[in-house]
Order: C-alpha cells, then sequence, then structure tokens
C-alpha cells in the first residue's frame, strides 16, 4: 500500500503501473497533445476525470539544456466560485479532491515525464482555497518526501481571493510557500461583474489580505490579470491597476483570454497588451506576459473541465 507520498509501508518507493495513476485516482483515460503541453486525465472512482496539465519551461541557456516541467494540477472537480471568463466555473462544483487524488496527479505526471517535474501550481479545475485542508496536506506531502521532494518553493496555491483562505495559509508560517491572487480587474464594479466573489469580498478587503501575506524576502505575491477585449484591457484600467497594487511586493502576470464555448468575451489585441505591459513597467511595477500554451486541447488557462464524467 501506499501513504500520501507515495511510499510503500516498507519505506520502498511504491512502483506506478503503466499507464495508471495514484493515490486514490485511477488510470490516465485519455492525454491531450498542444505541441509541447500535455493534458492528462485520470480517472475518479467515482467515474469523473481528473484533469492536469504538464507545462515546459526553461530552455537552451548558453549551450545546455535548462527545461524543466510545471504540473498545473485540480484541486476540486469543477469549481463553486462562478467566475464568467473560466470554463471550470461555468461546471458548478461537483466535489473536492482527496490528499490522495492530488498527490496522485504528481505521481501520474513523474512517471510519464521524470523527475524533471519539478514544479507544481494549484491552478487547474477548482478553488484551492475551498479545499484548504487536503491542499496543505498534499504540499506537506510533497516536502517531506525526501527522497523525491517538491519543496514548498515550487509549489503555487492560487485563489479567486478568498481573504479568510489568504489569512489561514499565512498563518502556517511557510514563507517559502507562493501565492497567486487571480485579479482580472482594476475596480470593483468590473470585477463584481465577472467574478461572483468580489461582490461578498470587494478589492479592499482583498487587498488588505494580499498584504498580509508573508513573503520571503525578494518574493511576490502573483497577480494573475486575464486580459478580456474592451472589458480590462484598456490604458485607464492599468493605470488603476498600478494605483490599487501601490506599496505591495506583487508581480503581475498578464493573461490574454483563452476562448471556448460560451462566455463571448475576446481576446485583447496584441497592441493592447503591449501597451498594458508597458504602462505597468514605466509606473515600476513589475509585470510579465504569460505566452499561450496548450489552447487548441482545451489545456490552457481558464479552458479546463468538461461537464462529463467517465466510466
Amino acid at each position: 500500500m501506499m501513504d500520501c507520498t507515495g511510499q510503500a509501508e516498507d519505506g520502498g518507493r511504491a512502483a506506478l503501473p503503466a499507464g495508471a495513476g495514484a493515490g486514490g485516482a485511477g488510470p490516465i483515460t485519455r492525454t491531450e497533445q498542444d505541441g509541447d503541453v500535455t493534458k492528462f486525465c485520470l480517472a475518479a472512482a467515482d467515474g469523473h476525470e481528473i484533469e492536469s496539465v504538464v507545462v515546459p519551461m526553461g530552455g537552451e541557456i548558453e549551450g545546455k539544456d535548462k527545461t524543466w516541467r510545471t504540473l498545473c494540477v485540480s484541486s476540486q472537480i469543477g469549481c463553486a466560485r462562478g467566475c464568467t471568463f473560466c470554463r471550470t466555473g461555468r461546471m458548478g462544483l461537483v466535489r473536492d479532491l482527496t490528499v490522495d487524488e492530488i498527490v496522485g496527479q504528481v505521481l501520474a505526471a513523474r512517471q510519464q515525464f521524470g523527475e524533471d517535474v519539478r514544479n507544481v501550481v494549484f491552478m487547474g479545475m477548482g478553488e484551492p482555497l475551498d479545499n484548504f485542508e487536503n491542499v496543505v496536506a498534499a504540499v506537506r506531502c510533497w516536502h517531506d518526501d525526501r527522497e523525491h521532494q517538491i519543496p514548498r518553493r515550487r509549489v503555487t496555491i492560487s485563489t479567486v481571493g478568498l481573504c479568510d483562505g489568504i489569512r489561514r495559509l499565512g498563518a502556517l508560517g511557510w514563507r517559502r510557500l507562493n501565492l497567486a491572487v487571480s485579479l482580472n480587474a482594476p475596480n470593483d464594479e468590473i470585477r463584481s461583474r465577472i467574478m461572483p466573489i468580489n461582490r461578498r469580498e470587494p478589492m479592499g478587503a482583498l487587498r488588505e489580505a494580499i498584504a498580509s501575506y508573508p513573503v520571503r524576502g525578494g518574493g511576490h505575491v502573483l497577480i494573475e490579470y486575464v486580459l478580456m477585449a474592451g472589458l480590462n484591457d484598456q490604458p485607464d484600467h492599468a493605470r488603476e491597476l498600478v494605483e490599487y497594487l501601490r506599496g505591495l511586493r506583487t508581480c503581475v502576470n498578464l493573461i490574454p483570454f483563452n476562448p471556448f464555448e460560451g462566455p463571448g468575451y475576446r481576446p485583447p489585441s496584441e497592441e493592447a497588451v503591449t501597451q498594458f505591459q508597458s504602462i505597468l513597467m514605466e509606473s515600476g511595477q513589475l509585470a510579465f506576459r504569460r505566452n499561450t500554451k496548450g489552447q487548441q486541447a482545451m489545456a490552457a488557462c481558464g479552458q479546463l473541465g468538461r461537464p462529463r464524467s467517465v466510466g
């Protein structure tokens, strides 16, 4: 038998059968490839699928291969938060994933791609802080696995902005655990339209929670900002965002909207993305653009979640 770290009870490393998942998740039911991005799905015991995405990072540096892989894991099947630009949010919440189902995504990915699956981001299906105990337990499992460790500094937990959850995470004292906040708007009016959570926990309260989060020296809270044409991608929006983030230790990750059926949003123009980033940077706000990967496999940001089960 395995515990949640994938260790056999006798202390050895448990072998994972070919094509199988691990830790409470069943076999890999399907994979979808888009360039160098791979989405794979594990069968859950109740017939649902758990979607995960493997994304190569880095590249050749000074003639040496410096490539590694980041695994985007799910914390729930579906999501209760209902963000209008997110395919998973349109599913509604089916259920939380267990600790073993979360850890099993890493075991399956490492079986397929090896030990260079070394970073984990909770940016798959679900709101991680709505499944707080199981997510934290999974992070402990990875960190405490001495043979195949994924240290907390290589784990990022992304949230729609649950203020109490952010404070609970900060209270753990894990200064090297990375926090990402899905902001996506420069003001309450826009954010409340696209993210229902903002009607209950507006941006002022969220700012206080972000400010309270302990980050290591030189570190930042990652601010995720999905750009949608005509909605939140204009120069005035960029200037509002600068003012909102002023004084916080943050880095903005700009993400052009990834289309899927239904919501009616459009990706921004290349000029709009460039201008938005330039305004942030010229104002002293660190900002990067996330390159779109995995869109054709419905594996890009905001695209996960098929409203169906297997078996």
